[in-house]
């Protein structure tokens, strides 16, 4: 089963990955840096904690190290300085680095390193890692989704 699982896995962290894109796409910077909720953040934001969570889940938690950031860290959670070029080349850069870990290493994997608290505890092996980044970025693709409705009433936005 696992080259079947690993295979599932992978399609349906893509798609998550693909509504992301898909319900950003055509926009333009102004769009990318608009809050329109009280706490502020945006969806250029959104995407670089995504590109954050790909670098921390299959990295940092499972092979227990990961290559500097390119910038220091920002204290703003989910709003950035950088230009969406930027952000969305680091997205996809550590799309492609864990799919490369997906792509090498079995399923029932143990991580060397560990996530604090519940969700640290939970994570026994890279197949639960795959599980969380899948539901860590189909919960920022709906918050995405319901942005752009709020932003300019685009609705069903996404790959069909």
């Amino acid at each position: 089963m696992g080259e079947g699982e690993k295979a599932a896995l992978s399609m349906f962290l893509d798609a998550q990955r693909g509504v992301v894109a898909a319900i950003l796409e055509g926009l333009d910077e102004d769009a990318l840096t608009t809050s329109v909720l009280p706490s502020g953040w945006t969806p250029l934001g959104v995407v670089e904690h995504l590109g954050y969570a790909e670098r921390h889940w299959f990295q940092e938690i499972l092979h227990g190290r990961a290559d500097p950031l390119p910038w220091p860290d920002d204290p703003a959670p989910l709003t950035t300085p950088r230009s969406s070029a930027e952000v969305f080349a680091f997205y996809r850069d550590q799309c492609e680095r864990s799919n490369a870990v997906l792509a090498d290493t079995p399923l029932d994997t143990r991580p060397v390193g560990r996530h604090p608290g519940a969700l640290g505890d939970e994570t026994t092996d890279l197949r639960r890692i795959v599980l969380h980044v899948i539901e860590e970025t189909a919960r920022h693709a709906g918050h995405l989704d319901a942005w752009r409705e709020l932003f300019d009433g685009k609705t069903g936005l996404g790959p069909r």
